[in-house]
């Protein structure tokens, strides 16, 4: 039985005004009585898409997606290099979040993230732990200075040729400093080219981490340049700053999160976000439960498709995927 629930329709939608000129795209899908639960995308600037929908099952929740800040069908989009990021970190994020929340009239929502997203739910969570009823988080990142340097450095050792031409991409008084910053600096750069090509450097260094096999197509977003645009400004806005979390602070918060149930999910050949911080984040988090799964990487994939769902149909009392088809 396939893991994922049918395609579902959103029954509800808008643009919230929330603050700071900012317009966030919001949308809810399945059973407007069901049980709550965000969606916390990955990138930064990735967007939520449909398939997110499918980890629920439509009848037992009422599921609700956003696109962060400056990407997807919020407003403004960070592909206008003239739209600036300084309204656009962690705490305007989780400032958001709640904003969706209250506009929606949800006391208590579980909570889905992937890569990204984990950070950006840990962070939500250990500020509001109780507005959060359980957690399902895959492919766990915190942002901590040591992933972020080996997203952009250590791992260059399993893809020297990728990361290379990756390093290359900067300046050389550029390339022995923090590589997050420097292509940051070059995709705020007043010339196009230069712009352009930092972002194209940059998504083809995110395409070769989480490529199943050396042979695999780049995702296909990455060849939208509006997409690609604003996904590379502001992930290297994110990293450059380490996400504006001060470095460890989401592991030593976790104990506030020892009400909320959780299962964490993350690929043994995930390369770009190696298990340890998953390791370490399930110690720290009294009444999470890590699932290891041997045969997934980074992201999606037909392994950690199934044990997200199966988390979501555990949350909702579910015994079996009864709506796949």
């Amino acid at each position: 039985m396939p893991p994922f629930y049918p395609p579902l329709q959103p029954y509800d939608q808008g643009l919230l005004n929330a603050g700071d000129d900012q317009r966030i795209y919001w949308e809810t899908c399945g059973n407007p009585q069901g049980k709550p639960a965000l969606v916390l995308h990955g990138g930064p600037g990735s967007g939520a898409t449909a398939g997110w929908r499918r980890y629920f099952n439509p009848e037992a929740y009422r599921v609700v997606l956003f696109d962060q800040r400056g990407c997807g069908r919020s407003t403004p989009h960070a592909s206008d290099p003239s739209v600036p990021l300084i309204d656009n970190t962690t705490w305007h994020l989780i400032r958001d979040i709640e904003k969706v929340r209250e506009h929606l009239r949800i006391d208590r929502w579980l909570l889905l993230g992937g890569s990204w997203g984990v950070t950006l739910g840990l962070a939500y969570a250990e500020e509001y732990p109780d507005r959060v009823s359980e957690a399902v988080f895959f492919s766990i990142t915190t942002t901590s200075d040591r992933e972020v340097q080996w997203a952009t450095r250590g791992v260059g050792s399993f893809f020297p040729e990728a990361w290379a031409k990756f390093r290359d991409g900067v300046p050389p008084g550029m390339r022995d400093g923090n590589l997050a910053t420097a292509y940051a600096q070059l995709l705020a750069s007043p010339d196009f080219q230069i712009r352009e090509r930092a972002a194209r450097d940059w998504t083809d260094w995110e395409a070769a981490l989480v490529a199943s096999h050396p042979d695999s197509p780049p995702p296909s977003r990455f060849q939208d340049p509006r997409f690609r645009m604003a996904f590379a400004r502001l992930v290297t806005h994110y990293w450059s700053h380490n996400a504006w979390l001060e470095d460890g602070i989401l592991l030593r918060r976790a104990a506030r999160l020892s009400s909320i149930p959780a299962v964490l999910l993350h690929g043994r050949l995930d390369l770009s976000s190696p298990p340890d911080s998953a390791r370490e984040l399930a110690q720290h988090w009294p009444g999470s439960r890590l699932q290891l799964l041997d045969g997934a990487g980074h992201g999606v994939g037909s392994e950690m498709d199934a044990s997200i769902v199966a988390a979501t149909d555990r949350f909702a009392g579910l015994r079996r995927f009864t709506q796949a088809r």
